[in-house]
């Protein structure tokens, strides 16, 4: 039998937890440059991305309830991208390039996870198909992966660059026409309403800076990499970090209101 006095979770284990392992990163780290103000950006939006985590565990604490798994996943998103920002620090750092497969890596992670979001906040206020759960895990994919390809030079990227728009098209046509957006609009509470529309135009206007990077970087005769990496990463406080501010607001407002 589980013995609760042995092993507790608490804001604090996790707050610890999460500490040291930044602490573990953070020592072993290449120092910065003075004036290298794509590795300060490297540095600030991984420690935006740490804080981020702790405020959303212990949130989902407090808030409990259906709303619980939302905000959960959240902090996962905001944890594993901090670890990856960390990594990808050091290869800017030592090599003044673009950590491409780090980023790759840390998309394929985290933005099914996004997605996944949309379901799990309809989940939270209503019954939902499963449906709207792998229609959107599934367009992530497809989105992801030729891009990948492309970038890395197992595809053509011209292929891969279309196929993966396709994949961003179909989740876009879910998340403003499909089932999803149809849940959000008869079911949803007011709050829940703002944070879907907020979510969705994030993915609309947010996203949009990927390919639009992609597509200078290997169609339209390359850009300067240090400007990418920083557009790259201040996008990431809109697209992880606001989000999920976007799906907290939600499940405060609408268990306040059941108060």
């Amino acid at each position: 039998m589980f013995n609760k006095k042995r092993f507790i979770v608490t804001p604090a284990v996790v707050t610890g937890l999460l500490v040291a392992g930044t602490s573990a990163f953070a020592g072993d780290s290449t120092m910065l440059q003075s004036g290298d103000f794509v590795g300060y950006s490297f540095w600030l939006i991984s420690m935006a991305l740490a804080a981020s985590t702790i405020f959303f565990l212990m949130e989902s604490l407090r808030i409990g309830g259906k709303w619980a798994t939302s905000l959960t996943v959240s902090a996962l998103v905001t944890f594993i991208a901090a670890f990856h920002y960390f990594y990808m620090r050091e290869v800017w750092v030592a090599t003044g390039d673009t950590p491409t497969d780090f980023r790759y890596i840390d998309w394929l992670l985290t933005v099914p996870l996004l997605m996944i979001e949309f379901y799990l906040i309809l989940a939270a206020i209503t019954k939902v198909s499963g449906g709207i759960f792998w229609r959107l895990l599934i367009g992530t994919l497809v989105m992801l992966i030729p891009g990948y390809m492309g970038e890395a030079g197992y595809l053509n990227v011209t292929v891969g660059f279309a196929i993966g728009m396709l994949g961003w098209a179909y989740i876009l046509y879910e998340i403003f026409f499909g089932e999803a957006s149809k849940v959000a609009a008869t079911e949803a509470p007011p709050a829940v309403q703002k944070a879907y529309t907020l979510m969705k135009w994030t993915v609309t206007v947010g996203w949009a800076i990927y390919p639009i990077g992609y597509f200078l970087g290997y169609l339209a005769g390359g850009t300067d990499v240090g400007t990418l990496n920083i557009v790259y990463n201040l996008a990431d406080v809109l697209n992880k970090i606001a989000f999920g501010l976007f799906i907290w607001y939600a499940a405060n407002e609408a268990t306040a209101a059941k108060e």
